[in-house]
């Protein structure tokens, strides 16, 4: 298993996670055997949202004591009211079923504590003035929870919470036609309805939130990588070709900010599925086929696709260009740890003997040889 650190928390994430969507309504051995597969491949990154005391329970259960070596995501006003799956923002109400939460799975604490669902502005208000934030931080001081972080599907308002400097981790839904998708449009939608947008390229406002959460140390976990497996499918995909899950996932790693994909599993045949992307090549995780379409559009901008390897001089030139995106946020206040990842590379821009077989080989023109000289400029 290969891991990632969740910015400043002191944890580190596999890059597999486990969702657990799929458990809920089943019976106890699928539960444990999916946990007990997960926990053997060596995943330590588990969703849970479920509001659902049954499920909570198994999943308890199934961890036994091998809870402390896992990170749960537990969500905040994710609730089953009435016997019906909702979403809360009353303070008392997500209280208790965040204490709830806790004492159906057998433990005092939960790694991250999650604001459920920041999909609107609506529900940012909702939880900056009914106290839900500073519940979350109270939590926090307390040591019930050791990071805050969020779960969002829209660009614009996931913004507007990371801005309250609150939050050491999102959950985002990261895929390629989600990240087509402008901001105003509901990415929750079904396909079908995406396939009659016009896809441009990457939307910017997608592309500036992961690059912000580099730069902020906020760590990005990854939701519907397959877009509900609609991607897996040419028949059901906008783009008309079926992507393997090893393209999904590691299109999802290579954005900025990811530290790991939550891929929902309700089998351990499934969850060794998953694992096996650690094992492809190289070659069967390139994307490019999806995104060739677009390249017109997506031309001089560096999708982190790694078509420009190798190197005769070994610089990791996609590493390279992402810090570089994040140094150019602003220019003025690049994090030292940007500058210190990039210092730490074994090659950097400074090595780039200006051989041009970068930029032949690229298939969006991206000026490499002038991005390693900037790199230089900004980064040292």
């Amino acid at each position: 298993m290969e891991y990632r650190k969740i910015g400043n928390t002191g944890m580190s994430a596999s890059v597999i996670g486990l969702g657990t969507e799929h458990l809920d309504g089943k019976p106890y051995n699928v539960v444990e055997e999916t946990i007990q597969a997960a926990l053997e491949q060596e995943i330590n990154m588990i969703d849970l949202f479920m509001p659902g005391e049954e499920v909570r329970r198994n999943i308890g259960k199934a961890l036994g004591d091998r809870r402390k070596d896992v990170i749960i995501q537990g969500h905040i006003g994710s609730v089953d009211l009435n016997e019906k799956y909702d979403m809360s923002r009353d303070l008392d109400v997500c209280k208790r079923y965040f204490e709830g939460l806790m004492e159906n799975l057998g433990t005092d604490y939960i790694d991250v504590g999650m604001l459920f669902f920041m999909d609107s502005d609506e529900a940012f208000e909702q939880i900056r003035d009914n106290g839900i934030i500073d519940y979350a931080l109270d939590l926090k001081e307390k040591g019930v929870i050791r990071a805050i972080g969020t779960s969002s599907h829209n660009p614009r308002v996931a913004r507007r919470v990371l801005e309250t400097g609150v939050v050491d981790l999102m959950m985002f839904s990261i895929n390629p036609a989600f990240d087509m998708t402008p901001p105003e449009k509901d990415v929750l939608d079904t396909f079908e309805e995406l396939e009659k947008q016009e896809y441009i390229s990457i939307d910017p406002v997608r592309n500036a939130l992961y690059q912000y959460c580099e730069q902020q140390h906020i760590a990005i976990t990854v939701m519907k990588t397959f877009g509900g497996g609609r991607l897996l499918s040419a028949e059901h995909s906008p783009f008309k070709k079926a992507m393997t899950p090893a393209q999904c996932i590691h299109y999802a790693l290579t954005r900025p900010g990811v530290v790991s994909t939550m891929i929902g599993c309700q089998s351990a045949a499934q969850v060794k599925e998953a694992v096996a992307y650690l094992q492809t090549t190289a070659e069967a995780r390139d994307y490019m086929d999806i995104l060739r379409g677009y390249q017109g559009e997506l031309t001089g901008s560096c999708v982190y696709c790694n078509h420009c390897q190798p190197c005769p001089v070994d610089i990791d030139i996609a590493l390279v260009n992402k810090y570089l995106d994040i140094a150019r946020l602003d220019t003025e206040k690049i994090p030292p740890s940007i500058k210190q990842h990039y210092r730490a590379l074994t090659s950097n821009g400074a090595d780039c003997i200006a051989c041009g077989s970068c930029e032949e080989k690229c298939p969006f023109t991206v000026p490499v040889i002038r991005n390693m000289e900037r790199a230089v400029e900004l980064l040292g």
